[in-house]
């Protein structure tokens, strides 16, 4: 869980907020997590696509 939350500060802007208030923060938030869900679903089926490539 940690590591999610650093990749979020490192890697997608969460350090610092770029928008103000608490509604805008949020949304900011959201978007992270869904971009942070896409790339893990990508990296699944790329991983499952290699697996039936193999058999």
């Amino acid at each position: 869980m940690e590591r999610s939350f650093a990749d979020s500060k490192e890697l997608h802007g969460l350090r610092y907020c770029r928008l103000r208030g608490l509604k805008n923060t949020s949304e900011q938030a959201l978007h992270t997590a869904a971009c942070q869900n896409i790339k893990k679903i990508s990296t699944h089926l790329a991983s499952l696509e290699k697996v039936c490539a193999i058999l």
